[in-house]
């Protein structure tokens, strides 16, 4: 006799992982915000040369992309995913031992190309774990946690700066992905088939196909839902129905993909100017100490958290797995709240509140730019078209910081603030101009 798992929410728990592994990986990333002013200060650098250092963990961090996506696609996710945060850990330890500018370059150069794969490797496992209409709320979770590092950095790098030196930053935040490698090696399989812990029911959800009543979970089980009219929406963001893209040619030919790559190119630009010179504009401009700036640099983070996390759920449930929508929405709030911030006042009590909302705004749409290429492509060249669009994002990131270092070595934090107000207008402009996919359900709904 034939034995049925229960039913089973097995992804729920990998979501919980990826949360966690992301946090780590993006705390490595950000803890040098938090301590550059005392790196500068160590080795005399410039604005311009802490940019660059900034700059040069993202230009390798891009350079890792499209190879990962390239790798992900023929071998799976699960060797190279756990090998990459093994390897994030140790560069990470590396950066402390270092003691020389060179020395802060290379090892910074090798933490971009250690860290690359993970959110390729995490996009793909959501693309395969996940059903279309939880996509959006799970990349926003894993997004999420990219916001929520950065929001546990500050206070603990503060605290660890209080009693020993910067090195010992990088050494204590070496220790949690070694661990959690193993752990995602021994839990996560390449698909929901080979998981011994996903049920028949569970894959059958993930996979969208229709199960007989008694062996459906109750997730599964129809619902009546509301019919909502997109019919101006649809027409402002151009949606229409697509071929999914099955080749990796097709890919690099699709002006969809590169379009989402060059917004997100803006988008994650802003993201590094704010991860990398807070800090320092806390510190040196607006005069805080740095328990006040642990405090506040956590403020647009906290924000971002709370921002992806209605943003994904909005663009599943409210708009009927629609991406774009919250995209522009981002792009627009995001130039009026640098240009607010160009005259912030130097009160805690307000530039906090004025962070946090700026935090939430951005975010609003931010996840969607990884989800947007899984409704485009089929799910086996999803990693390769991943990996394109993050490219753009990281070529973005490292370019930024360094820009925004050259201004505040010749102008003022108002240019700063500037600059990336007009990299989210130009964001807006490209996002006009590509297409909203629809699947067959929802061009139904739309009809009826």
């Amino acid at each position: 006799m034939t034995t049925i798992k229960k039913s089973s929410k097995f992804r729920w728990v990998i979501t919980a992982l990826i949360f966690l592994v992301y946090t780590i990986a993006a705390a490595d990333r950000a803890n040098i915000g938090v301590v550059l002013p005392f790196i500068r200060k160590d080795f005399h650098m410039s604005n311009t040369e802490a940019g660059a250092l900034a700059s040069l963990f993202l230009l390798a961090y891009a350079i890792a992309q499209i190879p990962s996506g390239f790798l992900y696609a023929k071998f799976g996710v699960r060797k190279i995913f756990s090998l990459s945060m093994i390897l994030t850990s140790i560069a990470t330890g590396l950066v402390g031992f270092s003691t020389s500018i060179l020395g802060l370059k290379v090892s910074r150069f090798v933490l971009g190309l250690a860290e690359g794969p993970l959110p390729i490797g995490i996009t793909s496992t959501i693309n395969r774990w996940f059903p279309s209409r939880e996509k959006g709320i799970v990349t926003a979770i894993f997004l999420s946690a990219a916001k929520f590092g950065p929001v546990l950095v500050p206070p603990v790098c503060a605290l660890i700066l209080y009693y020993y030196s910067w090195h010992y930053v990088f050494y204590f935040f070496a220790i949690p992905g070694i661990f959690l490698s193993v752990i995602w090696y021994l839990l996560v399989p390449n698909t929901p088939q080979e998981s011994r812990f996903c049920s028949e029911s569970e894959i059958a959800l993930i996979e969208e196909k229709d199960l007989p009543l008694a062996d459906a979970p109750e997730s599964a089980t129809p619902t009546a839902a509301p019919v909502r009219n997109f019919a101006g929406l649809d027409k402002l963001i151009r949606s229409r129905k697509v071929t999914l893209i099955d080749s990796s040619k097709g890919i690099f030919r699709s002006w969809n993909i590169l379009g989402s790559m060059l917004g997100y190119f803006f988008m994650m630009g802003i993201v590094n100017v704010l991860l990398a010179w807070i800090p320092t504009y806390l510190m040196n401009e607006k005069g805080f100490s740095i328990a006040t700036m642990g405090m506040l640099a956590s403020a647009p983070w906290i924000g971002a958290v709370i921002g992806n996390i209605i943003g994904g759920w909005c663009s599943d449930r409210i708009l009927d797995k629609r991406r774009k929508p919250l995209m522009m929405l981002s792009a627009i709030a995001t130039v009026i709240m640098m240009v607010i911030l160009i005259n912030a006042p130097d009160n805690a009590l307000i530039l906090g509140p004025l962070l946090l909302l700026t935090g939430i705004l951005f975010n609003l749409g931010f996840s969607a730019y990884m989800v947007y290429p899984m409704a485009l492509t089929t799910k086996e060249v999803f990693p390769v078209a991943g990996a394109l669009i993050n490219t753009g994002g990281q070529l973005g990131g490292a370019l930024c910081p360094l820009v925004a270092g050259y201004l505040l070595d010749h102008y003022t934090w108002g240019h700063v603030f500037g600059f990336m107000a007009f990299g989210s207008f130009l964001c807006l402009l490209v996002l006009f101009t590509i297409t909203e996919p629809l699947t067959e359900k929802q061009l139904n709904a739309k009809i009826s």
